[in-house]
């Protein structure tokens, strides 16, 4: 039996973002648990404009080499951990932008959150999020990760120093989404 594929999605697109840093860590964390076949993706790789397909997503008739590919890649995966920042309360436009460019291709997958920001950890993004995916039938984890005060766990040399309540967490939420994307399997196939 082959291992399912999860997408460590970078979900901010801005300059000078944090989020491939935290990312790293949790692709890594993904590989050490050994359940799934992890790839880490960048969604500022596919340069996706503010929602500009003449058609409504549900037909996948898609016009652009842009959303082709960003479907291509959500397709493939069956289940991601969305590594995402809070802005202003909220999770970034660029992830809501990209959640809007697709339907079916998100229909039963599970997703795991990794979420970084000041004093709340980006958990207010989280839930704001979660609230995006029910529409998508998108399972959200329980179990996450939130990193507070991300910017005093950076490395100097480039990397995110997390700490063993980070790894704790990262496993729990690893488990859990390895154990829903097996149960929805049989739902993907249909």
């Amino acid at each position: 039996m082959t291992r399912p594929i999860l997408h460590t999605l970078i979900c901010s697109t801005r300059p000078g973002r944090v989020g491939p840093a935290v990312a790293e860590w949790a692709h890594a964390a993904a590989r050490a648990h050994g359940g799934f076949d992890a790839r880490l993706v960048d969604l500022a790789s596919f340069g996706l404009p503010v929602f500009d397909e003449p058609e409504h997503p549900r037909l996948g008739r898609y016009q652009h080499a842009h959303t082709r590919a960003w479907s291509a890649s959500v397709s493939e995966a069956d289940a991601f951990v969305f590594v995402l920042p809070e802005y202003n309360f909220a999770p970034p436009g660029a992830l809501a932008n990209a959640l809007n460019y697709l339907v079916r291709e998100w229909h039963y997958k599970a997703v795991g959150f990794v979420s970084y920001g000041g004093m709340s950890g980006g958990i207010r993004a989280v839930q704001a999020t979660k609230g995006l995916l029910g529409t998508l039938k998108v399972v959200p984890m329980l179990e996450a990760v939130a990193i507070t005060n991300v910017g005093q766990q950076l490395q100097a040399e480039g990397g995110l120093g997390a700490n063993p309540a980070h790894a704790q967490a990262a496993t729990a939420m690893l488990d859990e989404l390895l154990r829903w994307t097996v149960a929805l399997q049989g739902l993907r196939a249909k």
